[in-house]
């Protein structure tokens, strides 16, 4: 069976929207894109690196998928995670895209996301990573599906935004955790 990890970056008020860029998500009138470039350092790089890393799969909702695919097949092949992005197997949970998928190795799973997402997990393929995919991380922790959840907390409170874990309730506990030189704190939890 596969193991599901949740790596994202969140603000001290827990916000996951647009830590990229600017323009990266809009949605709700949101103007503090971009929180998370300033707070990039090499343990950082390291740390996180190493969530996405291996020969794990990757999971995305529909709108992290689409954003990542326009991206990163134009990404430099010097970026250290353009090969990762590019040639691991992805998986998009979807009610409104249609195949084929045009990023490479991108494969639709269709209909209820937790069921989907169920039968994933019971094949004996290596471990899976989501990245971003709020919504698909809410719709998936009410049935126990998310083993291991790896979040980089910012020292920024944001006071608005959207919240990964707006509307659920889940009991964590506390494996590791690391500081960077910059004030973030990298946590990996796993449920109770």
């Amino acid at each position: 069976m596969s193991r599901l990890t949740v790596v994202n970056f969140l603000t001290l008020d827990g916000v996951m929207q647009a830590p990229g860029h600017a323009d990266e998500d809009r949605r709700g009138g949101f103007e503090h894109g971009g929180w998370q470039g300033r707070y990039g350092d090499r343990v950082m790089g390291e740390y996180m690196g190493k969530g996405a890393a291996g020969d794990g799969s990757l999971l995305f909702g529909r709108r992290t998928y689409e954003k990542m695919a326009a991206v990163w097949p134009h990404a430099p092949a010097d970026n250290p995670f353009t090969d990762k992005m590019n040639n691991s197997r992805k998986y998009v949970c979807s009610t409104t895209l249609d195949e084929p998928l045009e990023w490479s190795n991108s494969n639709l799973l269709k209909g209820d996301a937790a069921e989907s997402v169920a039968r994933l997990k019971a094949q004996d393929d290596p471990d899976i990573v989501i990245l971003g995919s709020g919504e698909l991380i809410r719709s998936l922790m009410p049935h126990g599906l998310i083993d291991e959840y790896v979040l980089a907390i910012h020292p920024v409170v944001m006071g608005t935004g959207i919240r990964m874990f707006d509307g659920v309730y889940a009991e964590l506990e506390l494996v590791e955790s690391v500081q960077t030189t910059t004030g973030v704190i990298i946590t990996r939890y796993a449920p109770t």
